[in-house]
């Protein structure tokens, strides 16, 4: 059978990335690079992939992700865009309506779904109560368009919203801005209307990379390190407490998530991380910005009135 030709839109640092596993893939072929600098890309003009290719990664800035996927959808391109999927809610809605009126695959890059330390936790699960996440990353100059919760948070808000099956009751939020105009620290909390809570901190300004998971479930403790891929599992049972290192296959989640689309490309089924399910996640994300945005308010008020000196 003849492979599916693949382009890469955006051909920075992590798009390399989905170049080389494009590249290296028995089952792809690599057949256009689309990049500003003509330097990175064979095409400088995402249009000029109408035609020519049957699904596209792309790997933009964020504020481009509507414009870019809307044309290749509309142009029988099957598309996997990074996450997150839009800047906005309305962007995201027409991004998936324009997947559904084109009959297209629209795939978005939730790459933790693949991690296979989740695919384990997520078949583990059985009735979430308390989630505690930490992701945290040292400074980097790379998505710095986007405030830290959709930058790194986002990954963790669509693992616990796909694990507690529901969008939460309540949002509470704050977050700082430290070397850059956006937030780059934020710690939230989501309550959901089981009793299920989770909270999550997130940022950019660490000293170290920590990508931890911990969820705590009738009788039994589950910590995940997404780094690492490995699932530690606590339970107790009649009074006794057991161990057991959960058996993960390591894997590359990119290799796994481009597998994934080629798959649905393929079948014509929808993908894990669909653009529906994508938007769900952004609503939630953008509700916690706004929360943040609250929060601020509120401690500017404090500082104005009570602050000595």
């Amino acid at each position: 059978m003849t492979k599916p030709r693949i382009a890469v839109v955006g051909a920075g640092a992590f798009g390399q990335n989905h170049c080389r596993v494009v590249r290296d893939s028995e089952r792809a072929e690599l057949a256009a690079v689309v990049d500003l600098d003509p330097a990175r890309g064979t095409l400088t003009d995402y249009r000029a992939l109408a035609g020519q290719v049957d699904g596209a990664i792309v790997s933009a800035p964020t504020s481009v992700h509507e414009e870019i996927a809307v044309f290749l959808l509309e142009h029988g391109i099957d598309v996997l865009v990074e996450k997150p999927i839009a800047g906005d809610l309305a962007a995201a809605g027409r991004m998936v309506a324009a997947a559904e009126k084109a009959g297209r695959i629209l795939q978005v890059g939730h790459l933790e779904r693949f991690n296979p330390a989740v695919v384990e936790i997520e078949r583990r699960a059985t009735l979430p109560l308390f989630f505690e996440v930490h992701r945290m990353n040292q400074f980097s100059p790379r998505s710095l368009d986007v405030d830290v919760v959709l930058d790194l948070m986002i990954h963790d808000v669509d693992i616990v919203l796909g694990m507690a099956g529901a969008e939460p009751e309540e949002i509470r939020a704050a977050g700082i801005s430290i070397l850059s105009p956006k937030v780059d620290i934020a710690n939230v909390r989501l309550a959901f209307a089981n009793g299920c809570v989770a909270n999550l901190t997130a940022s950019r300004i660490s000293t170290e990379r920590v990508r931890k998971l911990r969820l705590f479930q009738p009788h039994q403790y589950l910590s995940l390190d997404y780094a690492r891929q490995d699932l530690a599992i606590f339970s107790v049972q009649e009074g006794r407490i057991g161990f057991e290192q959960a058996p993960v296959t390591r894997a590359e989640p990119l290799k796994l998530q481009f597998d994934a689309f080629l798959d649905s490309m393929a079948t014509r089924n929808p993908p894990k991380s669909s653009g529906a399910a994508a938007r769900r996640t952004l609503s939630v994300a953008l509700a916690i910005i706004d929360k943040i945005g609250e929060h601020s308010q509120v401690v500017s008020q404090t500082l104005a009135s009570g602050w000595k000196a």
